[in-house]
């Protein structure tokens, strides 16, 4: 850079002690070189430590590679080739449906254990009572028949609602049974066994109708499945180091119950996370009960805060998940309700274009507009995936032939229907998709 200077002799001859020199201003253009700074923008990669609990290392076993193989070579099948070795690790994004049910008796420890080592951020229990108005975790206040060895305890058995009856095949009879929570008390609840969801209708005999497991599932997990209480699986979860969705089931049983009203019963589900110190931001609860969720909306603020709404509208008639005129409420309407989050099944949220491409559906436009969060439900309880999926993909069954069709559909939820969860039969699926696709880690 060039600067202008005016030197003045007389002070240079002042300082050089001559004083007798003819004194001269004199202005000359002199060039100063000065240093300049060049500032870069650099990446700088952030390290997120990923926290563990007693759950220890991510384990996601091989079922993923082999749904990840099984995919038509696209961009999709790269990227998901390109980290099948990790790292993996545990994120919200992955969320145990009743623990990992595809292979182990679902609510049980053993299956809630296997899904936090499987990566998933949150468990689930889904919540009903005993006979004594006890919390435990059931998916349903009467699937003990098919859930637990009940039917096998002749004094257990005895108090069932409806009792074994074996098929009669002159009278076109199936076998049935019907077993309650509400029907034994806690300490006979405890006294279970959890087993493989499912139950013979064609069976003679109890043992018989006990061997109902579909074959794509499995026995080998289910010898002692254990049983837990509402309280015993919040203290599993928090040694898991993982967050929790209770889901308030309805009552089999006419409300109230003894003097236990609906309000009661879903405050009585959130006093016991607040028992055990669980903080608020730690749970999700959950209801298809639209009233339970305004109930801790409008009584609980802190845990209201993160409620589910379980969407169950499909259920009425005309329900039509492009076509707005024929959702009640409205998407707007819950916002103003206080709802912030929803939880609809798989199928609501995608449909196909016309090269018959999955794309979000008119209902998930019309929740992320509203402002609403999304989670959804439940990938890989369907089974192999040749014949269009069944009821959780039969708005895109027209495209679902092979399991590897799991994970086309997972990356349409997460990239554009964007929703911030997905609950799964067996949460390494979804845990190996989130860590690939480096979402944030479960803190």
């Amino acid at each position: 850079m060039k600067f202008k200077l005016l030197l003045s002799i007389a002070a240079f001859a002042a300082l050089s002690g001559c004083d007798d020199t003819e004194i001269k201003e004199v202005t000359k253009e002199v060039v100063v070189e000065k240093p300049v700074t060049i500032i870069e923008k650099v990446e700088v990669p952030v390290i997120v430590e990923v926290p563990k609990g007693s759950a220890n290392d991510v384990q996601l076993g091989t079922r993923v590679q082999f749904l990840v193989n099984q995919l038509e070579q696209s961009a999709l099948k790269s990227k998901l080739q390109a980290c099948q070795n990790g790292p993996f690790y545990k994120t919200d994004f992955s969320i145990g449906h009743r623990g990992a049910p595809m292979q182990y008796p679902e609510h049980t420890k053993e299956s809630y254990v296997a899904a936090a080592k499987m990566g998933a951020g949150i468990l689930e229990c889904d919540v009903t009572f005993t006979k004594d108005k006890e919390l435990v975790c059931r998916h349903s206040q009467c699937d003990l028949h098919t859930t637990t060895n009940i039917l096998a305890i002749p004094e257990l058995a005895a108090k069932c609602s409806q009792p074994f009856t074996p098929a009669d095949e002159a009278s076109a009879t199936l076998a049935s049974a019907q077993c309650c929570t509400s029907d034994i008390t806690l300490a006979e609840f405890k006294q279970l066994k959890g087993k493989m969801d499912g139950a013979n209708p064609n069976a003679k005999t109890v043992e018989e109708y006990l061997q109902g497991t579909a074959n794509w599932r499995t026995d080998l997990y289910s010898s002692q499945g254990t049983l837990l209480t509402h309280k015993e699986s919040i203290a599993l979860f928090k040694s898991l180091n993982v967050k929790m969705t209770p889901e308030l089931k309805s009552a089999n049983v006419p409300m109230p119950y003894e003097g236990m009203t609906q309000a009661m019963y879903a405050q009585k589900m959130i006093d016991e996370y607040k028992a055990l110190d669980v903080a608020p931001d730690k749970v999700f609860a959950q209801s298809f009960n639209l009233d339970d969720v305004k109930y801790w909306i409008n009584n609980d603020a802190q845990f209201g805060a993160q409620a589910v709404y379980l969407d169950d509208r499909y259920d009425i008639a005309g329900f039509n998940p492009n076509n707005s005129e024929t959702w009640q409420p409205t998407m707007a309407e819950l916002k103003n309700d206080g709802v912030q989050i929803i939880a609809p099944p798989l199928w609501m949220l995608v449909t196909l274009d016309n090269n018959s491409n999955i794309i979000p559906s008119e209902y998930a436009k019309a929740a992320k507009e509203a402002g609403l969060d999304i989670i959804t439900w439940t990938l890989e309880r369907s089974g192999p995936l040749a014949n269009g999926g069944g009821w959780y993909y039969q708005s895109i069954s027209d495209v679902i032939n092979s399991d590897a069709d799991a994970l086309v559909l997972l990356d349409v939820l997460a990239k554009q229907v964007g929703v911030i969860g997905v609950f799964s039969d067996w949460p390494a699926t979804t845990s190996f998709y989130a860590s690939c696709m480096g979402m944030a880690p479960s803190i």
